[in-house]
């Protein structure tokens, strides 16, 4: 094993990403796959972002592409300056009947969504 990648000490840190559900399943799925934690895939593939190479073999593309159709992922690269979430700043209006029945919902049942 003289050849061997030499080990990097590295700090990792907790956070609280929020992301969209299907995109989260799709990367459970592919970091499940690879035998691999979330975290480890996201720093893989973001790491060959940050080198401007591509973070996928064509047989992690098939699989990709399995994992798309099962939880019905149908955005793509073009969706990711246009999502939103109900209530944020440029966010489609509710109508005006909509928006009276949100107001009936109590703080603690909106928590427990």
């Amino acid at each position: 094993m003289a050849n061997a990648p030499r080990a990097i000490l590295v700090e990792r840190v907790q956070t609280g990403v929020r992301i969209e559900r299907r995109l989260l399943k799709v990367l459970k799925g592919l970091a499940d796959f690879n035998d691999l934690t979330l975290g480890d895939l996201l720093e893989g593939i973001v790491l060959h972002a940050f080198d401007g190479k591509l973070p996928f073999g064509e047989e992690s593309r098939r699989v990709i592409a399995e994992l798309r159709k099962l939880y019905s992922l149908d955005l793509d690269a073009s969706a990711s300056h246009r999502m939103f979430e109900e209530g944020e700043a440029g966010a489609p209006r509710r109508s005006p009947k909509r928006r009276r029945e949100a107001k009936r919902v109590s703080p603690a049942a909106r928590e427990r969504k």
